[in-house]
């Protein structure tokens, strides 16, 4: 069973706030099944990553990086292509000094 949109973002962030990253939500999506952007920046690097949610071939849920770029312009223009197509989509940013995502899912990177 998945949790709901909303929940799942208040983990996320919770988790990076636990860690000393800032986190927030940039673009609220539909409460209990909009699909989540994961934006993580590092701020020692000055560069960032994109993590979508994607399901393998099993069912199970896992996180993608749809875009190959470190470059945040053209993932905010990603970005903006997805909010264009899905007015239900979450976008969440988290900043931290190490790159961090906190997402606890399985990840492709």
């Amino acid at each position: 069973m998945l949790l709901s949109s909303d929940l799942w973002v208040s983990a996320l962030i919770r988790r990076a706030q636990i860690e000393g990253a800032y986190a927030t939500v940039v673009k609220k999506g539909d409460a209990r099944a909009g699909s989540v952007i994961v934006k993580a920046y590092d701020t020692t690097t000055r560069t960032a990553r994109l993590f979508t949610e994607a399901f393998g071939t099993d069912g199970d849920r896992l996180w993608i990086q749809p875009v190959t770029s470190e470059s945040e312009s053209e993932l905010d223009a990603y970005i903006a292509r997805q909010r264009g197509y899905d007015p239900d989509l979450w976008v969440v940013e988290i900043e931290d000094r190490q790159g961090r995502h906190f997402i606890t899912e399985t990840v492709q990177e």
